[in-house]
């Protein structure tokens, strides 16, 4: 028997036909999940937050946000593992949660990542402009080059599966190598700071009222915000050949991978950056910028611009890839209006119905760009929404593994007793994480912003977990579900059925 052969096995097994072709080795779904955490990406959303609350000492919230998420990508790992479908979060929760809650976190896990994905075409489109111009863009322009963003991300996987993995590979060269060439020249010919300035504030606490904790707190939030998107490794798996193996060891190399990465620039940055305590004052705008530029030379400019321009977009890439599966698995089992049209698989063996819609909703999304605050709000929750998610995961793999209703030994990954120790630790990481980033602080909203950006993931989670939860009370999506559920299906799920 072939392993082809196997993994549509597997699917049969579940209910699903074999729609999506397997052509996707473990180093593409390695590129999938680099490209979706991405490291140029990452460093961009804490470095400047980070200076500016813990100063120099940023680079240890970093460190601590990277063990907690390893907690996490390793329970997903053991859950893509023994559950190799499309679909991810959703899937895994329906079956071992029930198909009520399975809805509404495949419903909010939807709208966070249609909002990572404007949130990305929304801040690549500051590189587009500072690659062909001077100045800053006015509102309409942003929104235009961010447009254009998802129009190409949109276009690539609409060419089909091998286009996005070439895409995706030369995103990971241009990235993985420059910035790691890059951090390298900097710790070695053009460092400015000794190893100690990593342990100093240089007043930063100031940001936070003078308490050191409060503004390391407030770093860790952000910090948090450059681990997300390990989990699109998760929806390609039925495009993925030996799923329960490759999966889970690609989605934990590219995670790991993301993070020396991110550390190492991170290091480098605040180890050569001449001015320190202008970035500690908010003077410098972009650290990172500023301290490729100077240390290498005025010639680095554009060529760095034109790097983090090739991250950004192979970013938008992977997102728009994961989206259209994850909306393809949720129509697929009828959970959505328009079902039978979102699950359509063109020609090539793409949910292309599903790639088209999810990058009209990211478009819609742009349209709030024309306001910078409501830009800010959104941006806020497509960055806090995945911890709930995360959240809701871990704890139901928890009480799934603790009631026996999940028997993670009988996945590729076995971690024996260690799994629950992990488990029960990525939980309490969660909490707390979950908690620290819908925290309402003022410091993080924009200048002059409303209350309304200083409660902007709470608000727009709680509005969307509404407007979910009524949809499942009316509309009964879970009394819609395919019949044949997979081996060992929840309870519930049968009875809803």
């Amino acid at each position: 028997m072939n392993d082809t052969h196997t993994d549509a096995g597997d699917l049969a097994d579940y209910g699903y036909q074999q729609e999506l072709k397997r052509t996707l080795s473990a180093w593409a779904v390695f590129a999938i999940g680099f490209a979706t955490i991405s490291p140029v990406v990452g460093i961009y959303a804490v470095v400047q937050l980070g200076f500016a609350f813990a100063g120099p000492a940023w680079i240890w919230a970093v460190v601590v946000a990277f063990l907690g998420q390893l907690l996490v990508a390793t329970v997903y790992a053991e859950l893509s593992s023994q559950f190799p479908m499309t679909g991810g979060v959703y899937q895994w929760v329906r079956r071992l949660g029930g198909p009520r809650l399975g809805w509404l976190v495949g419903w909010l896990y939807l709208a966070s990542a249609v909002a990572s994905l404007t949130t990305v075409a929304y801040l690549g489109a500051s590189w587009l402009h500072m690659l062909v111009a001077d100045g800053t863009p006015s509102p309409l322009t942003h929104v235009l080059l961010g447009v254009v963003f998802v129009a190409v991300a949109l276009g690539i996987n609409l060419l089909g599966v091998n286009p996005v993995k070439h895409f995706l590979n030369a995103g990971i060269v241009a990235e993985g190598v420059a910035s790691i060439a890059v951090s390298l020249i900097l710790l070695l010919f053009a460092r400015n700071n000794g190893f100690g300035i990593l342990f100093e504030t240089l007043g930063a606490e100031k940001a936070s009222g003078g308490s050191v904790l409060a503004g390391f707190l407030t770093c860790l939030a952000v910090a948090g915000w450059a681990f997300l998107g390990f989990d699109a490794t998760t929806q390609v798996a039925e495009e993925t050949e030996q799923p329960r193996r490759s999966v889970p060891r690609a989605l934990l190399r590219a995670y790991l991978f993301v993070a020396f990465t991110v550390l190492l620039t991170g290091l480098a940055v605040t180890l050569s950056l001449g001015s320190t305590r202008d970035a500690v004052a908010g003077a410098i705008a972009d650290p990172v910028f500023t301290a490729v530029t100077d240390g290498l030379g005025g010639w680095s400019e554009k060529p760095f611009i034109v790097v983090v321009l090739i991250a950004f977009l192979a970013c938008a890439i992977s997102i728009q890839t994961y989206i259209g599966r994850a909306v393809f698995a949720f129509a697929r089992d009828r959970q959505l209006p328009f079902s039978s049209t979102l699950a359509t698989v063109g020609p090539r063996q793409i949910p292309y119905v599903s790639l088209i819609a999810t990058a009209v909703l990211a478009v819609l999304g742009l349209l709030l760009g024309l306001n910078g605050n409501a830009a800010a709000t959104l941006i806020s929750f497509g960055s806090g929404g995945f911890y709930f998610i995360f959240l809701t995961v871990a704890l139901v793999a928890l009480v799934a593994r603790l009631s026996g209703r999940w028997n993670p030994a009988a996945g590729h990954v076995r971690l024996g007793r260690l799994g629950l120790v992990v488990n029960v630790l990525a939980v309490l990481w969660l909490l707390f994480e979950a908690v620290n980033i819908a925290w309402p602080r003022a410091e993080l909203a924009p200048v002059g912003g409303s209350w309304i950006q200083t409660w902007a993931v709470i608000l727009v989670f709680s509005a969307l977990f509404v407007i979910g939860a009524v949809y499942v009370a009316v509309a009964k999506p879970h009394t819609r579900l395919p019949h044949h559920t997979g081996p060992r299906p929840n309870p519930e799920e049968v009875n809803a059925s």
